[in-house]
């Protein structure tokens, strides 16, 4: 019992990582400046990345300096771009739907970087979350761009990715999952840097508004999260963590019609309920099957019975 507490408690506490990542669409949109995409990832990475190492006062160490870099590229330097191209290039409905299928994908990739068996049990509920968040989100308008569409699937395929080998590698002894987001956050920053600064270039209207959201972003949408995301990767199965992310479309749904005033149709609602239920039941362990008995032991344990 105490084990099926704990386990829940990991659920929860890791599920607020998705959650804060459902704000991003409404900080971006109300808040930063229009058309600066990597600036956005740039600010979201690199002071969250050094916060953490000036806090955790841990520098990798080993093979940790590379895999710090593998990681932070495909966790945030090539997925935070990737999102927002997809974004730009898509309705935000087709690309919320695209990143929901990551789930899938991880589980797939389980198989063949962490060795595990295929879970049929968590793909059925995948694609059940990828269709929740679908009738959500998916609008009669939406249309579809051949790049923004490649953008959401390499995006939902580079974090897949970067998931599956954060569980493989899992962190060194004695290092905290504060210093595993740090390390990374600062990798993805250095990576982004160039490129943010010469292709995007620094916004000229950073007014209240816009440090307010970039405040958010790193401190709560990155610092915060990630340290959480990477404490329940390492307690949970990686398949069923991944399933979690189906908040991140819900979160920013609800608050579109909390904030942004849209509301919801009654086959949205519908959608709704059938994500969070893909979500939770994922969580589960598959139903085993009964084994079948064996005629000669129920011969044996009928004759016993008999004597």
């Amino acid at each position: 019992m105490n084990g099926s507490s704990n386990r829940a408690g990991s659920i929860a506490l890791t599920a607020l990582a998705p959650a804060i990542w459902g704000t991003t669409y409404v900080v971006t949109t109300q808040l930063l400046p229009e058309g600066h995409p990597l600036f956005a990832a740039l600010m979201r990475a690199l002071p969250a990345g050094l916060v953490a190492l000036a806090i955790t006062r841990t520098l990798p160490r080993g093979s940790w300096w590379w895999k710090s870099l593998v990681l932070g590229t495909l966790n945030m330097a090539a997925f935070f771009p990737l999102l927002f191209l997809s974004a730009q290039h898509l309705p935000g409905g087709v690309a919320a739907t695209l990143g929901a299928a990551q789930p899938i994908v991880v589980a797939f990739l389980a198989v063949w970087i962490l060795g595990e068996k295929l879970s049929g049990w968590r793909i059925l509920w995948g694609l059940v979350g990828v269709a929740g968040v679908a009738l959500v989100v998916l609008g009669p308008s939406a249309a579809f761009s051949p790049l923004g569409l490649a953008a959401g699937l390499a995006g939902a395929a580079s974090m897949g990715v970067g998931v599956v080998l954060t569980k493989r590698w899992g962190r060194p002894e004695g290092v905290s999952a504060m210093s595993l987001a740090g390390w990374q956050l600062t990798a993805a920053g250095l990576v982004l840097l160039a490129p943010a600064l010469v292709v995007d270039g620094v916004p000229a209207g950073i007014d209240g508004a816009a440090v307010l959201g970039y405040l958010w972003l790193g401190v709560l949408g990155a610092l915060v999260s990630y340290t959480i995301w990477f404490a329940g990767i390492r307690q949970l199965p990686v398949t069923s963590t991944a399933l979690l992310g189906l908040l991140s479309p819900l979160v920013a749904a609800l608050l579109g019609v909390l904030i942004a005033g849209e509301s919801l149709a009654p086959l949205q609602l519908l959608g709704f309920g059938v994500a969070l239920a893909a979500m939770l039941a994922g969580q589960l362990a598959p139903p085993r099957r009964a084994a079948p008995q064996r005629p000669a032991q129920s011969t044996r344990r009928a004759a016993v019975r008999e004597a």
